[in-house]
Protein backbone atom coordinates (compact mmCIF):
# COMPACT_ATOMS: atom_id res chain seq x y z
CA UNK A 1 0.00 0.00 0.00
CA UNK A 2 1.46 3.31 -0.95
CA UNK A 3 1.06 6.68 0.74
CA UNK A 4 0.75 9.81 -0.72
CA UNK A 5 0.40 13.15 1.01
CA UNK A 6 -0.92 16.50 -0.52
CA UNK A 7 -2.28 19.64 1.03
CA UNK A 8 -5.90 19.01 -0.03
CA UNK A 9 -8.27 16.23 -1.52
CA UNK A 10 -10.75 16.99 -3.76
CA UNK A 11 -13.50 14.36 -4.89
CA UNK A 12 -15.61 14.53 -7.88
CA UNK A 13 -14.46 16.52 -11.16
CA UNK A 14 -17.37 18.28 -12.42
CA UNK A 15 -17.80 21.96 -12.52
CA UNK A 16 -18.06 22.80 -9.18
CA UNK A 17 -14.92 20.46 -7.70
CA UNK A 18 -12.65 21.23 -10.84
CA UNK A 19 -13.12 25.21 -10.18
CA UNK A 20 -12.37 24.74 -6.22
CA UNK A 21 -9.40 22.72 -7.37
CA UNK A 22 -8.23 25.44 -9.79
CA UNK A 23 -8.82 28.21 -7.49
CA UNK A 24 -7.13 26.36 -4.34
CA UNK A 25 -4.32 25.75 -6.94
CA UNK A 26 -3.71 28.90 -7.98
CA UNK A 27 -3.32 29.52 -4.27
CA UNK A 28 -0.53 27.59 -4.08
CA UNK A 29 -1.97 24.79 -2.26
CA UNK A 30 -1.11 20.91 -3.53
CA UNK A 31 -4.08 19.23 -4.53
CA UNK A 32 -5.18 15.75 -5.83
CA UNK A 33 -8.67 15.54 -7.43
CA UNK A 34 -10.26 12.31 -7.92
CA UNK A 35 -12.62 11.54 -10.36
CA UNK A 36 -14.20 8.41 -11.37
CA UNK A 37 -14.93 8.99 -15.23
CA UNK A 38 -12.37 11.74 -17.73
CA UNK A 39 -15.16 14.13 -19.07
CA UNK A 40 -15.19 14.12 -23.16
CA UNK A 41 -13.57 17.44 -24.44
CA UNK A 42 -14.56 16.87 -27.77
CA UNK A 43 -17.78 16.71 -29.50
CA UNK A 44 -19.33 17.71 -32.76
CA UNK A 45 -19.68 21.61 -33.24
CA UNK A 46 -23.30 21.11 -34.46
CA UNK A 47 -23.96 19.30 -31.65
CA UNK A 48 -25.54 20.54 -28.24
CA UNK A 49 -25.65 19.24 -24.31
CA UNK A 50 -29.36 18.88 -23.49
CA UNK A 51 -27.82 19.75 -19.70
CA UNK A 52 -27.46 23.47 -19.16
CA UNK A 53 -26.75 26.19 -16.45
CA UNK A 54 -27.68 29.26 -16.03
CA UNK A 55 -24.41 31.55 -14.80
CA UNK A 56 -24.91 34.52 -12.59
CA UNK A 57 -22.63 37.45 -12.99
CA UNK A 58 -21.02 36.55 -9.57
CA UNK A 59 -20.43 32.69 -11.44
CA UNK A 60 -19.16 34.34 -14.60
CA UNK A 61 -16.69 36.27 -12.58
CA UNK A 62 -15.28 33.28 -10.65
CA UNK A 63 -14.54 31.60 -14.33
CA UNK A 64 -13.20 34.76 -15.19
CA UNK A 65 -10.65 35.16 -11.99
CA UNK A 66 -9.66 31.57 -12.86
CA UNK A 67 -8.46 31.92 -16.39
CA UNK A 68 -11.19 29.51 -17.58
CA UNK A 69 -14.50 32.13 -19.06
CA UNK A 70 -12.09 32.91 -22.28
CA UNK A 71 -12.33 29.28 -22.86
CA UNK A 72 -15.73 29.34 -22.71
CA UNK A 73 -16.68 31.91 -24.92
CA UNK A 74 -14.28 30.11 -27.55
CA UNK A 75 -16.82 27.39 -27.61
CA UNK A 76 -20.44 28.48 -26.83
CA UNK A 77 -21.94 30.69 -24.11
CA UNK A 78 -25.33 32.85 -24.56
CA UNK A 79 -25.54 36.09 -23.42
CA UNK A 80 -29.72 37.05 -22.45
CA UNK A 81 -30.88 40.35 -21.68
CA UNK A 82 -34.25 39.68 -21.21
CA UNK A 83 -36.50 37.66 -18.95
CA UNK A 84 -39.91 37.33 -19.07
CA UNK A 85 -42.16 34.90 -16.61
CA UNK A 86 -46.08 34.44 -16.91
CA UNK A 87 -49.00 32.30 -15.97
CA UNK A 88 -51.76 31.93 -18.66
CA UNK A 89 -54.29 33.98 -18.58
CA UNK A 90 -57.03 30.48 -18.35
CA UNK A 91 -58.60 30.46 -15.35
CA UNK A 92 -57.38 33.56 -13.78
CA UNK A 93 -59.76 36.40 -12.12
CA UNK A 94 -57.79 39.28 -13.52
CA UNK A 95 -58.21 40.85 -17.06
CA UNK A 96 -55.03 40.40 -18.25
CA UNK A 97 -52.31 37.52 -18.51
CA UNK A 98 -49.91 38.07 -15.00
CA UNK A 99 -46.28 38.28 -16.22
CA UNK A 100 -43.20 39.71 -15.16
CA UNK A 101 -40.47 41.38 -17.37
CA UNK A 102 -37.06 42.35 -16.55
CA UNK A 103 -34.33 43.72 -18.64
CA UNK A 104 -30.81 44.17 -18.33
CA UNK A 105 -31.28 48.01 -19.67
CA UNK A 106 -33.05 48.49 -16.44
CA UNK A 107 -30.01 48.13 -14.29
CA UNK A 108 -27.33 49.55 -16.24
CA UNK A 109 -26.30 45.78 -17.36
CA UNK A 110 -25.29 44.68 -20.81
CA UNK A 111 -26.87 41.19 -20.29
CA UNK A 112 -28.37 39.21 -16.91
CA UNK A 113 -26.33 36.54 -17.06
CA UNK A 114 -25.48 33.57 -19.98
CA UNK A 115 -26.55 30.10 -21.02
CA UNK A 116 -23.54 27.80 -20.73
CA UNK A 117 -23.70 24.21 -21.55
CA UNK A 118 -22.53 22.30 -18.61
CA UNK A 119 -19.87 20.03 -21.07
CA UNK A 120 -18.41 23.72 -22.11
CA UNK A 121 -18.08 24.55 -17.93
CA UNK A 122 -16.63 21.44 -17.19
CA UNK A 123 -14.32 21.27 -20.21
CA UNK A 124 -12.81 24.49 -20.19
CA UNK A 125 -12.31 23.98 -16.50
CA UNK A 126 -10.62 20.60 -16.97
CA UNK A 127 -8.53 22.67 -19.61
CA UNK A 128 -7.08 25.09 -17.00
CA UNK A 129 -6.41 22.34 -14.64
CA UNK A 130 -4.08 20.65 -16.73
CA UNK A 131 -1.86 24.31 -17.00
CA UNK A 132 -1.52 24.02 -13.10
CA UNK A 133 1.43 22.33 -12.36
CA UNK A 134 0.33 21.58 -8.36
CA UNK A 135 -3.02 19.34 -9.39
CA UNK A 136 -2.80 16.09 -10.13
CA UNK A 137 -5.64 14.33 -11.78
CA UNK A 138 -6.48 10.45 -10.83
CA UNK A 139 -8.77 9.82 -12.94
CA UNK A 140 -10.89 7.10 -12.94
CA UNK A 141 -10.09 6.83 -8.62
CA UNK A 142 -13.17 6.19 -6.56
CA UNK A 143 -12.54 6.26 -2.51
CA UNK A 144 -13.62 2.98 -0.61
CA UNK A 145 -12.46 3.97 3.00
CA UNK A 146 -12.45 7.19 4.96
CA UNK A 147 -10.67 8.43 8.13
CA UNK A 148 -11.15 12.16 9.29
CA UNK A 149 -9.07 13.80 11.41
CA UNK A 150 -8.37 17.57 12.32
CA UNK A 151 -4.54 17.13 11.30
CA UNK A 152 -4.22 14.87 8.50
CA UNK A 153 -7.54 13.20 7.19
CA UNK A 154 -7.25 10.27 5.14
CA UNK A 155 -8.69 7.84 2.16
CA UNK A 156 -7.96 4.77 0.50
CA UNK A 157 -8.81 4.46 -3.19
CA UNK A 158 -10.01 1.51 -4.93
CA UNK A 159 -6.56 0.62 -6.13
CA UNK A 160 -5.58 0.16 -2.25
CA UNK A 161 -3.28 3.46 -2.50
CA UNK A 162 -3.60 5.75 0.82
CA UNK A 163 -3.40 9.78 0.82
CA UNK A 164 -3.36 11.70 3.33
CA UNK A 165 -4.12 15.93 3.39
CA UNK A 166 -4.84 18.38 5.36
CA UNK A 167 -8.26 18.79 4.02
CA UNK A 168 -10.70 16.68 2.21
CA UNK A 169 -13.66 18.22 0.22
CA UNK A 170 -16.49 15.89 -1.53
CA UNK A 171 -17.49 17.67 -4.22
CA UNK A 172 -18.75 14.57 -5.97
CA UNK A 173 -22.50 15.34 -6.17
CA UNK A 174 -26.24 14.68 -4.62
CA UNK A 175 -25.38 11.08 -4.11
CA UNK A 176 -22.17 11.66 -2.63
CA UNK A 177 -20.53 8.84 -1.53
CA UNK A 178 -17.80 10.36 0.23
CA UNK A 179 -20.76 12.37 2.26
CA UNK A 180 -21.79 9.01 3.06
CA UNK A 181 -18.46 7.39 4.23
CA UNK A 182 -18.22 10.39 6.60
CA UNK A 183 -21.96 9.28 8.01
CA UNK A 184 -23.22 12.63 7.30
CA UNK A 185 -27.01 12.43 6.74
CA UNK A 186 -29.66 14.36 4.39
CA UNK A 187 -33.15 15.88 4.83
CA UNK A 188 -35.58 16.75 2.00
CA UNK A 189 -37.93 15.40 0.06
CA UNK A 190 -39.18 14.62 -3.68
CA UNK A 191 -41.17 17.03 -6.00
CA UNK A 192 -42.87 14.27 -7.73
CA UNK A 193 -41.75 15.73 -10.83
CA UNK A 194 -39.68 15.10 -13.19
CA UNK A 195 -37.34 17.62 -15.50
CA UNK A 196 -37.62 17.00 -19.14
CA UNK A 197 -34.75 18.43 -21.17
CA UNK A 198 -33.60 18.68 -24.99
CA UNK A 199 -33.01 21.00 -27.57
CA UNK A 200 -35.06 22.68 -29.77
CA UNK A 201 -35.25 25.45 -32.50
CA UNK A 202 -37.44 28.32 -32.69
CA UNK A 203 -39.69 29.51 -35.39
CA UNK A 204 -38.68 33.79 -34.10
CA UNK A 205 -35.93 33.33 -32.62
CA UNK A 206 -34.89 33.63 -28.99
CA UNK A 207 -34.62 36.76 -28.85
CA UNK A 208 -32.05 36.87 -26.22
CA UNK A 209 -34.58 36.43 -23.57
CA UNK A 210 -35.45 33.53 -20.77
CA UNK A 211 -39.25 32.80 -20.96
CA UNK A 212 -40.42 30.58 -18.12
CA UNK A 213 -44.12 30.04 -17.95
CA UNK A 214 -45.79 28.52 -14.67
CA UNK A 215 -48.35 26.03 -14.85
CA UNK A 216 -50.32 23.54 -12.34
CA UNK A 217 -48.24 20.89 -13.01
CA UNK A 218 -44.86 22.62 -12.71
CA UNK A 219 -42.98 25.32 -14.66
CA UNK A 220 -41.28 25.50 -18.28
CA UNK A 221 -38.75 27.25 -19.07
CA UNK A 222 -36.54 28.37 -22.14
CA UNK A 223 -32.97 28.95 -22.21
CA UNK A 224 -31.56 31.03 -24.91
CA UNK A 225 -28.92 29.24 -27.22
CA UNK A 226 -27.33 30.86 -30.41
CA UNK A 227 -29.85 32.75 -32.32
CA UNK A 228 -32.64 30.63 -32.60
CA UNK A 229 -32.37 27.78 -30.41
CA UNK A 230 -33.12 27.52 -26.81
CA UNK A 231 -32.86 24.47 -24.10
CA UNK A 232 -35.58 23.32 -22.40
CA UNK A 233 -36.34 22.82 -18.97
CA UNK A 234 -40.22 21.45 -18.74
CA UNK A 235 -40.70 20.62 -15.11
CA UNK A 236 -43.72 18.13 -14.63
CA UNK A 237 -46.05 15.02 -13.30
CA UNK A 238 -44.00 12.07 -14.08
CA UNK A 239 -46.55 10.60 -15.99
CA UNK A 240 -46.91 13.51 -18.18
CA UNK A 241 -42.61 13.32 -18.47
CA UNK A 242 -42.75 9.72 -19.71
CA UNK A 243 -45.59 10.61 -22.15
CA UNK A 244 -43.36 13.65 -23.28
CA UNK A 245 -40.72 11.50 -23.95
CA UNK A 246 -42.46 8.71 -25.63
CA UNK A 247 -44.17 11.27 -28.28
CA UNK A 248 -42.76 11.30 -32.15
CA UNK A 249 -41.02 14.26 -32.39
CA UNK A 250 -43.87 16.16 -34.35
CA UNK A 251 -46.39 15.29 -31.40
CA UNK A 252 -43.77 17.02 -29.18
CA UNK A 253 -43.38 19.81 -31.19
CA UNK A 254 -46.71 20.80 -30.97
CA UNK A 255 -47.33 19.86 -27.32
CA UNK A 256 -43.95 22.07 -26.44
CA UNK A 257 -45.59 25.12 -28.92
CA UNK A 258 -48.34 25.22 -26.87
CA UNK A 259 -47.39 24.73 -23.52
CA UNK A 260 -45.21 27.99 -24.27
CA UNK A 261 -47.78 29.84 -25.83
CA UNK A 262 -46.04 30.32 -29.24
CA UNK A 263 -44.51 33.25 -27.56
CA UNK A 264 -40.94 32.34 -29.49
CA UNK A 265 -43.34 30.91 -32.60
CA UNK A 266 -43.09 27.24 -33.06
CA UNK A 267 -40.88 25.05 -32.08
CA UNK A 268 -38.67 21.88 -33.27
CA UNK A 269 -37.11 19.35 -31.30
CA UNK A 270 -33.27 18.89 -32.33
CA UNK A 271 -31.69 15.82 -31.13
CA UNK A 272 -32.66 13.75 -28.07
CA UNK A 273 -34.85 14.10 -24.65
CA UNK A 274 -33.45 13.60 -21.75
CA UNK A 275 -34.91 13.44 -18.12
CA UNK A 276 -34.42 13.54 -14.36
CA UNK A 277 -36.34 13.58 -10.93
CA UNK A 278 -36.93 16.53 -8.72
CA UNK A 279 -35.89 16.95 -5.20
CA UNK A 280 -35.09 18.56 -2.34
CA UNK A 281 -32.06 18.00 -0.42
CA UNK A 282 -29.76 19.30 2.55
CA UNK A 283 -27.02 17.70 4.40
CA UNK A 284 -27.47 17.87 8.65
CA UNK A 285 -23.73 18.92 8.19
CA UNK A 286 -21.61 20.66 5.83
CA UNK A 287 -18.22 19.97 7.72
CA UNK A 288 -16.52 17.40 9.72
CA UNK A 289 -13.22 17.25 10.83
CA UNK A 290 -10.81 17.30 8.35
CA UNK A 291 -13.60 17.70 5.79
CA UNK A 292 -15.88 20.17 4.00
CA UNK A 293 -18.84 19.35 1.98
CA UNK A 294 -19.67 21.89 -1.53
CA UNK A 295 -22.25 22.06 -4.30
CA UNK A 296 -24.96 19.51 -4.74
CA UNK A 297 -22.90 17.06 -1.87
CA UNK A 298 -24.40 19.55 0.23
CA UNK A 299 -27.46 20.95 -1.14
CA UNK A 300 -29.63 20.25 -4.23
CA UNK A 301 -32.89 22.95 -5.43
CA UNK A 302 -35.70 22.89 -7.58
CA UNK A 303 -34.06 24.10 -11.10
CA UNK A 304 -36.63 26.72 -11.62
CA UNK A 305 -34.76 29.69 -10.87
CA UNK A 306 -31.36 28.05 -12.26
CA UNK A 307 -29.24 28.92 -9.11
CA UNK A 308 -28.19 25.33 -8.72
CA UNK A 309 -24.81 25.52 -9.88
CA UNK A 310 -24.56 29.33 -9.23
CA UNK A 311 -24.89 28.12 -5.34
CA UNK A 312 -21.89 25.32 -5.54
CA UNK A 313 -19.86 27.89 -7.14
CA UNK A 314 -20.24 30.37 -4.23
CA UNK A 315 -19.67 27.20 -1.84
CA UNK A 316 -16.28 26.61 -3.34
CA UNK A 317 -15.22 30.30 -3.46
CA UNK A 318 -16.03 31.11 0.19
CA UNK A 319 -14.15 28.06 1.28
CA UNK A 320 -10.99 29.11 -0.73
CA UNK A 321 -11.40 32.27 1.14
CA UNK A 322 -11.24 30.65 4.46
CA UNK A 323 -8.87 28.49 3.41
CA UNK A 324 -6.02 31.35 2.32
CA UNK A 325 -7.37 32.91 5.53
CA UNK A 326 -6.60 29.92 7.45
CA UNK A 327 -3.33 28.97 5.81
CA UNK A 328 -1.87 32.28 6.34
CA UNK A 329 -2.30 32.32 10.12
CA UNK A 330 -0.85 29.26 11.05
CA UNK A 331 -4.55 27.57 11.35
CA UNK A 332 -5.19 24.06 9.91
CA UNK A 333 -6.97 23.56 7.44
CA UNK A 334 -8.90 20.52 8.42
CA UNK A 335 -9.67 22.19 12.13
CA UNK A 336 -13.74 22.62 12.85
CA UNK A 337 -12.82 25.52 14.43
CA UNK A 338 -11.79 27.22 10.32
CA UNK A 339 -14.52 25.04 8.50
CA UNK A 340 -17.03 26.58 10.57
CA UNK A 341 -16.61 29.35 9.07
CA UNK A 342 -17.15 28.31 6.16
CA UNK A 343 -20.34 26.54 6.86
CA UNK A 344 -21.95 29.51 8.59
CA UNK A 345 -21.24 31.41 5.73
CA UNK A 346 -22.71 29.56 3.46
CA UNK A 347 -25.47 26.86 5.04
CA UNK A 348 -27.72 29.70 5.68
CA UNK A 349 -27.74 31.27 2.59
CA UNK A 350 -28.35 28.19 0.64
CA UNK A 351 -31.18 26.99 2.87
CA UNK A 352 -32.66 30.38 2.41
CA UNK A 353 -32.19 29.66 -1.24
CA UNK A 354 -33.86 26.16 -1.22
CA UNK A 355 -36.70 27.64 0.96
CA UNK A 356 -37.27 30.52 -1.30
CA UNK A 357 -37.69 27.83 -4.51
CA UNK A 358 -39.65 25.56 -2.63
CA UNK A 359 -42.49 28.05 -1.58
CA UNK A 360 -42.27 28.90 -5.77
CA UNK A 361 -43.12 25.89 -6.33
CA UNK A 362 -45.52 25.03 -4.62
CA UNK A 363 -47.22 28.50 -4.55
CA UNK A 364 -47.45 28.40 -8.93
CA UNK A 365 -48.17 24.34 -8.58
CA UNK A 366 -51.64 25.77 -6.47
CA UNK A 367 -54.63 26.57 -8.91
CA UNK A 368 -56.74 27.24 -5.44
CA UNK A 369 -58.96 30.35 -6.91
CA UNK A 370 -57.79 32.73 -3.62
CA UNK A 371 -54.12 31.47 -3.83
CA UNK A 372 -54.09 32.43 -7.67
CA UNK A 373 -55.86 35.90 -7.39
CA UNK A 374 -52.79 36.48 -4.58
CA UNK A 375 -49.99 35.14 -6.65
CA UNK A 376 -51.46 36.75 -10.01
CA UNK A 377 -51.73 40.12 -7.81
CA UNK A 378 -48.42 40.01 -6.71
CA UNK A 379 -46.98 39.38 -10.10
CA UNK A 380 -48.94 42.59 -11.36
CA UNK A 381 -47.85 44.46 -8.59
CA UNK A 382 -43.84 43.70 -9.17
CA UNK A 383 -43.94 44.40 -13.06
CA UNK A 384 -44.60 48.01 -12.04
CA UNK A 385 -42.21 48.35 -9.20
CA UNK A 386 -39.38 48.56 -10.53
CA UNK A 387 -37.11 49.21 -7.24
CA UNK A 388 -38.29 46.01 -6.25
CA UNK A 389 -37.55 44.38 -9.68
CA UNK A 390 -34.24 45.44 -9.61
CA UNK A 391 -33.34 43.55 -6.49
CA UNK A 392 -34.75 41.26 -7.36
CA UNK A 393 -32.73 40.31 -10.20
CA UNK A 394 -29.56 41.64 -8.73
CA UNK A 395 -29.72 39.21 -6.35
CA UNK A 396 -30.18 36.41 -8.66
CA UNK A 397 -26.85 38.09 -10.31
CA UNK A 398 -25.17 37.45 -7.07
CA UNK A 399 -24.13 41.03 -7.25
CA UNK A 400 -25.93 42.22 -3.81
CA UNK A 401 -24.13 41.93 -0.30
CA UNK A 402 -20.70 41.25 0.26
CA UNK A 403 -19.42 38.40 -1.86
CA UNK A 404 -16.12 36.32 -1.68
CA UNK A 405 -13.02 37.65 -3.77
CA UNK A 406 -13.30 35.28 -6.31
CA UNK A 407 -17.06 36.14 -7.33
CA UNK A 408 -15.92 39.92 -7.79
CA UNK A 409 -15.37 41.69 -10.66
CA UNK A 410 -11.82 42.82 -10.50
CA UNK A 411 -10.56 46.14 -11.88
CA UNK A 412 -8.41 45.76 -15.37
CA UNK A 413 -4.70 45.39 -14.68
CA UNK A 414 -2.91 49.21 -14.85
CA UNK A 415 -0.82 49.46 -18.21
CA UNK A 416 2.50 49.63 -17.79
Amino acid sequence: MTNTDTDIIIAGGGMVGAALACALAEQGFSITLLERREPDLSWPQDGHDIRVSAISRASQNIFHNLGAWPRMTRRRVTPYEHMRVWESSSGTALPWAPEIQFHAADIGEPDLGHIIENRVIQGALWEQMQTLKNIEIRCPASISSLSLDEEAPSVILNDGARMRAALIVAADGARSSLRELAGISTGGWGYDQTAVVCTVQAEAGNQSTCWQRFMPSGPLALLPMEQDLFSIVWSTAPKQAEALLQMPPEAFDSALTQACEARPGRLRLLGERGAFPLRLQHAKQYIKPGLALVGDAAHVIHPLAGQGVNLGLMDMAELADILVLARNKGRPLGALHTLRRYERARKGENIAMQGAMDLFKRLFSNDIGPLRLARDLGMGLAEHAPLLKNLLIRNAMGILGEAPSLARTKPPAAKG
